[in-house]
């Protein structure tokens, strides 16, 4: 369990960090547009990527903190037992999602985009970069699912 309080320090973290320099980057963009009159030709791509970050680590984050919306009709209805074992069941479906199309989906795309050598117009960094966050998240979430199995720490 030291792990991952250690985890999710360092990803709320980052999380937090993104967040800081979103709101510099946008309140330099309004500086530079209204103030000065020219406005910035970086501010726009790196707000974007940033709230592509924000968004897939704190879909990470919150699944890890057990915080994500979930539909209860058919737990409740069930026995304790039977609630464990459905709840073992979608993890093991959250699981496999995320490995097929998080961690493998994304560590596709990134290979692509890398290996085509595409880059982002103003900042002129990889976009394998920015893309690289949905394996990271993948990662992230089977770890934290793999946690609460073994943790009984269903939902």
């Amino acid at each position: 369990m030291e792990i991952r309080k250690k985890i999710d320090k360092i990803l709320g973290s980052t999380l937090a960090f993104i967040m800081a320099v979103m709101v510099i980057n946008v309140l330099w963009q309004v500086f530079t547009r209204f103030i000065v009159g020219t406005p910035s030709s970086f501010t726009d791509e790196l707000a974007r990527y940033l709230m592509i970050w924000v968004g897939v680590l704190g879909a990470a984050y919150i699944s890890g903190k057990r915080m994500h919306v979930a539909i209860d009709l058919i737990p409740r209805k069930l026995s304790e037992a039977k609630q464990a074992k459905l709840k073992i069941f979608v993890n093991i479906l959250i699981i496999i999602f995320c490995l097929a199309a998080l961690v493998i989906g994304g560590f596709r795309l990134v290979y692509i985009t890398y290996v085509l050598e595409q880059y982002s117009p103003a900042l002129q960094i990889p976009l394998a970069l920015v893309y690289l966050v949905i394996p990271i998240s993948g990662l992230l979430i089977i770890f934290y699912k793999i946690s609460d199995i073994l943790n009984k720490q269903l939902f």
